[in-house]
């Protein structure tokens, strides 16, 4: 559009172009409004940014009516939750007791529902009732059964029933160990190990106590057959502690405890001593960015500035060196890499200045967690011994899928 200036006054004038293109214009000729979150929003969403002071953007947004300006449906729906949940399993230890495991897919919130499953759900065998007979140990009894209770013991939960207030201790709801250790006067001290605890598969040997003499003694367990006999899995394989090395206690020169403890099932929830797992927890899978090349002596620089050794060092031939990174899931956020001084003499207002040069970002993937037992999280389960970690998790699931059965019925 051009302008033609008069006396005190412009005017504009409308060019046979301009009213051509007025005539003809229609706005359905556009193109499309472009769909899909601008690049920065769609990073806010999915990641943690871990500046070097602090992390950003560490809410999910989960409302699905947030992105609706856009285009974009940001509703939780159960097709596409199938379509992207995963598990990758990545580690089991040598003896099985360590499982690491991804879990894709899935917000923290989730998470969390898998990880209470995981300590506070599960159900194993543990000592609640400790009988001591005889204790001349300088170990009082309360802390003797407090110790006793937190033994772990390689049985089957599956296989026995839970004890209620009103139920009577029988071979389908308790086990039973007892335990007889003795140091001699004149000897050194004596440790007391889990090893020293032997299972009964009969039940109790202790007689109650009763006010009547000419009653017939009771015994604190009511056993209609042997556990081996109601469970052929245990002929082979007795019940032990998982661990035949744990110390009980230590006896001096003339100290003696005798006692049982009686095991039954039960779950996190109610007491520690139930819970199936030594450690369980989670951590979104680290996410470490070069922004720019790194070379030459950088590159050694960054190298060294990581403790976790997430970066090396990529030969370029002729002397030239490149910084990669070979080992993003080793990053533990200590942000060395960002607190390094990389910097670069600038001219600035005629004064020589350093200018920051940001070579790393480090950010967490939202929805991928690493689970250890204890992944996107990656996950890791570390068994106490009384179950499997895979068990663990399979149970663990199994229960969940029980829960959200529940709750749709009493919707329904």
């Amino acid at each position: 559009m051009a302008t033609k200036e008069g006396e005190g006054e412009v005017k504009k004038i409308v060019t046979e172009e301009e009213k051509t293109f007025a005539k003809n214009f229609n706005i359905m000729d556009l193109a499309d409004i472009p769909t899909g979150l601008p690049p920065h929003l769609q990073l806010q969403r999915t990641r943690v940014l871990c500046k070097n002071d602090a992390p950003i953007h560490t809410a999910s947004v989960v409302y699905s009516g947030a992105y609706n300006g856009v285009g974009v449906d940001n509703s939780v729906k159960l097709e596409n939750f199938s379509e992207n949940f995963k598990v990758d399993v990545i580690e089991i230890s040598n003896d099985g007791m360590e499982l690491t495991f991804d879990m894709i897919g899935i917000d923290a919130a989730s998470y969390n529902v898998f990880f209470f499953v995981f300590t506070m759900q599960l159900p194993t065998m543990a000592f609640e009732k400790v009988f001591i007979a005889n204790n001349t140990s300088i170990v009082q009894d309360e802390v003797l059964a407090q110790r006793m209770g937190l033994v772990p013991i390689a049985a089957d939960p599956k296989l026995f029933e839970y004890l209620s207030e009103n139920d009577q201790p029988n071979e389908k709801n308790t086990i039973v160990f007892k335990l007889h250790a003795k140091c001699a006067k004149g000897e050194g001290r004596k440790k007391v190990l889990t090893k020293e605890l032997i299972w009964l598969p009969k039940g109790s040997e202790l007689v109650k106590e009763s006010g009547d003499p000419n009653s017939k003694p009771k015994t604190y367990t009511s056993v209609s057959r042997s556990q081996e006999e109601s469970f052929p899995e245990f002929t082979d394989n007795p019940i032990t502690p998982s661990y035949p090395d744990i110390l009980i206690a230590k006896l001096g020169p003339g100290h003696e405890i005798e006692l049982e403890a009686h095991a039954v099932k039960g779950i996190g929830k109610t007491h520690a001593k139930w819970l199936p797992v030594a450690t369980a927890w989670y951590r979104m899978l680290p996410e470490v960015i070069l922004l720019r090349e790194v070379e030459d002596e950088d590159t050694e620089r960054l190298v060294e500035a990581c403790p976790e050794k997430v970066f090396d060092i990529e030969d370029m031939g002729n002397g030239r060196k490149r910084a990669t990174v070979a080992w993003p899931r080793n990053c533990t956020l200590c942000r060395q890499c960002v607190r390094e001084n990389y910097g670069e003499e600038v001219k600035i207002e005629g004064i020589q200045r350093e200018k920051w040069i940001e070579n790393v970002a480090l950010r967490r993937v939202k929805n991928h967690f690493i689970f250890l037992l204890f992944a996107f999280l990656s996950v890791k389960i570390e068994s106490t011994g009384s179950l499997p970690p895979d068990v663990l998790f399979t149970e663990a699931v199994k229960i969940l899928e029980d829960k959200c059965e529940r709750v749709i019925a009493n919707l329904s």
